[in-house]
């Protein structure tokens, strides 16, 4: 599924709310071993269901870092001071009109 992307392309909508997407500044083997990560830490995370307390903290963990890793958690990839939005309501941002302009030409 495609979702829509902020005109400054450091986020993505789903449902009203923005989700800061990857560093682009990643090479391609970089983002592709870090996505592997992200991969094997959820499937982990799923095989934790039932699992000791520490055994689902350690998934988390591990789905944390590759996040991190991919710019999507963590410090902003940006390098020009704007604030992050990352979670936050659409129309409760910079990036309202955007956003109300996008769900009218739907």
């Amino acid at each position: 599924m495609v979702y829509p992307a902020t005109p400054d392309g450091r986020y993505f909508v789903v449902r009203g709310r923005l989700w800061r997407m990857t560093n682009p500044a990643l090479t391609t083997d970089e983002r592709e071993r870090l996505m592997g990560e992200l991969g094997r830490a959820r499937a982990a995370l799923r095989r934790s269901a039932h699992a000791p307390e520490a055994e689902r903290r350690r998934a988390r963990r591990q789905v944390q870092a590759a996040k991190v890793g991919l710019g999507e958690r963590g410090p902003v990839w940006w390098t020009d001071d704007a604030p992050d939005y990352n979670r936050h309501m659409a129309v409760n941002t910079p990036y309202r009109e955007w956003y109300q302009g996008l769900k009218l030409a739907v």
